[in-house]
């Protein structure tokens, strides 16, 4: 179907169409889907910067999306989406945007924007589908790459970790920000669309190409990530009440396991013990902002 020609309601076309050119099992792809299963009739506009998201959408004037989609530069995703999501408010449209990003376009690249957009509190859900590699230009480093990661600009591994993202965005008192899990569907199902204000999701997304893994065991490295306390799944409201809302078992097998299935750590000396004692250091200053609430096993 010709892009000019997308339906805006949502009942008529799937999200991510079938055909389109992600490779398999693109994280991405998977969290478009779930995006897809709780959107029912809202429609919405999705701003999308150079990543792989946009080349998904394939050449002009043909689209990969359901809905109506407006490429943005690198870094202007958050501000693009501001204009639109004015334009649906003084239109009276019900209209809701979505600037959909990868990690070199939000952790790096698009941060300015990002942040002027959370500090104004505009009506965005801005979603990061963070693949932790520049994935569209050959697979870089980025902010949100891991520590002892191998990319083809760290040849022998990383030498420092990831930036904290979800502690950036609650700095700015934004109404909701959360880091959310694929490999778990009621949490993958959390979208915030609902609520007004600027709203920040963090999604890990899993890239067989960049991290040298299975295309069928994302999700299952998902939920290695979540089990080994890797990856803390938590919400933020309003900058300061924070939810766990899938509890880790922080199993040692998990973690081992999590970069044994992934040849980007192959060879480049990571200090796995050195890990792990980050992650209990993130989780003891995780624990000491959280609220009580009742997580779900991981």
């Amino acid at each position: 179907m010709e892009a000019r020609d997308c339906a805006t309601t949502r009942h008529h076309e799937p999200l991510l169409r079938p055909g389109n050119t992600n490779c398999g099992g693109c994280g991405m792809s998977v969290a478009f889907q779930a995006l897809d299963r709780v959107l029912g009739d809202t429609k919405i506009q999705l701003v999308i910067p150079a990543c792989c998201g946009i080349v998904t959408a394939g050449p002009f004037p043909f689209s990969a999306y359901g809905v109506p989609v407006v490429a943005a530069t690198f870094a202007s995703a958050a501000a693009v989406a501001t204009g639109l999501a004015h334009a649906a408010r003084l239109n009276g449209e019900p209209t809701r945007v979505i600037a959909w990003a990868g990690d070199g376009g939000t952790y790096d690249i698009g941060m300015a924007t990002l942040s002027a957009a959370a500090e104004r509190d505009e009506d965005v859900l801005y979603v990061c589908y963070d693949n932790e590699i520049y994935g569209n230009t050959g697979g870089q480093r980025s902010s949100a790459t891991p520590r002892g990661a191998r990319t083809t600009t760290t040849p022998v591994g990383k030498e420092v970790g990831k930036k904290d993202i979800i502690g950036i965005m609650a700095a700015h008192r934004i109404p909701y920000a959360a880091t959310i899990s694929l490999a778990h569907r009621e949490d993958a199902e959390r979208t915030a669309l609902d609520l007004a204000g600027f709203r920040f999701l963090h999604v890990l997304s899993p890239c067989p190409t960049g991290w040298k893994s299975e295309p069928s065991e994302g999700l299952a490295l998902v939920r290695l990530a979540v089990r080994s306390g890797l990856f803390p799944v938590i919400e933020v409201r309003d900058g300061d009440r924070l939810t766990v809302n899938v509890e880790p078992d922080f199993s040692r097998d998990a973690l081992d396991d999590y970069f044994a299935r992934q040849d980007r750590f192959r060879g480049t000396g990571l200090d796995v013990e050195q890990v792990r004692a980050d992650v209990a250091e993130s989780w003891r200053r995780l624990r000491a902002r959280a609220t009580p609430a009742a997580p779900v096993p991981a």
